[in-house]
């Protein structure tokens, strides 16, 4: 594997997806793979689950690990080509991202929407350009429409729970928050159950509706208690309006998933990625009970990581 930036980099789903699970029972099992190479770890926003993940994959792969918070410890980053740099910019992405390829095996790199431009958005500026001008393979840890390792991880969890003899029905709910959070995680999610085994239904008040390049496939209903009726799975999520670009369209009244909504499911398994703002789009007994698969996600993260940095490192 050359780049990991989508479900579309990956050869063989099923592979990667068997690779993981498997680094999951023998995790230092490549620990001299990534002897004498380098992981940089590039953060242009916050991180919790996919720093820590991924840096300790990395290691247990025998790699050694850089990181930087390029938006508070590096400098003003110019993107546009052929400009007279006499304004806050101090330094082009050619030049970073080609140093960064100087030092670095693979660069792992993290970089939100700003929400204010669909197009630029989706145009994926600063991830095509580090692809461009690095050098070397790029890892995705979230980028302006797709978080690719976590719906790796989504879908580890899946297979570890999915019901025995049934095809899974999986349902992707819309959930209330208090501003505009970005649609990658909801786009990557479907995205990838689009590609794999599963009956997808995504729900969500009208006007939520994701990119069609990503929800192939997938069922829409805008009533959640329909949607959720023998539900294997309910994977929660907010994410600000695709059409109305960035925008809060609903408060989400009654959105918020509790027991008595998950009454209507197959004794239905709870997913989000996290983080979550309890009692806003997950209820606590919800989260805090036995449905909840929030942890396993976490904790397979890392597996996930490391499966796809195994598949990088083979191929260097």
């Amino acid at each position: 594997m050359k780049h990991f930036t989508s479900v579309h980099d990956v050869p063989n789903l099923e592979t990667l997806v068997q690779d993981a699970l498997a680094l999951k029972k023998a995790p230092y099992q490549h620990k001299t793979l990534g002897e004498n190479k380098t992981l940089g770890l590039i953060f242009m926003n916050p991180s919790l689950r996919t720093r820590l993940s991924t840096q300790k994959a990395a290691m247990n792969l025998g790699m050694q690990v850089m990181v930087m918070n390029l938006d508070k410890e590096g400098w003003a980053i110019e993107t546009k080509d052929g400009v007279i740099m006499n304004g806050t910019t101090v330094e082009h992405i050619k030049d970073a991202a080609g140093a960064m390829g100087q030092y670095c095996d693979i660069i792992g790199l993290r970089s939100f929407p700003k929400l204010q431009s669909r197009e630029e958005d989706y145009a994926e500026e600063m991830l095509t350009m580090f692809k461009q001008y690095a050098g070397v393979p790029i890892l995705s840890l979230e980028s302006a429409t797709r978080h690719p390792l976590q719906s790796l991880a989504d879908l580890m969890t899946i297979r570890e729970n999915a019901p025995q003899n049934k095809r899974p029905k999986v349902v992707l709910t819309w959930a209330p928050h208090i501003k505009p959070i970005p649609q990658c995680v909801a786009n990557s999610f479907a995205e990838w159950m689009g590609n794999t085994d599963v009956e997808l239904v995504i729900t969500h008040p009208e006007g939520y509706e994701l990119s069609e390049e990503f929800t192939a496939g997938a069922s829409i209903e805008y009533n959640q208690d329909k949607a959720l009726a023998d539900a294997d799975f309910v994977y929660v999520k907010n994410w600000s309006s695709y059409q109305d670009y960035g925008k809060v369209l609903s408060a989400g009244e009654n959105w918020m998933i509790t027991n008595e909504k998950m009454a209507l499911t197959n004794n239905g398994k709870v997913m989000h990625c996290l983080p979550v703002r309890r009692g806003l789009e997950l209820s606590y007994e919800v989260l805090d009970g036995p449905d909840s698969l929030v942890m396993n996600q976490a904790e397979n993260r890392l597996y996930a990581a490391q499966a796809v940095l195994k598949s990088i490192l083979s191929d260097l």
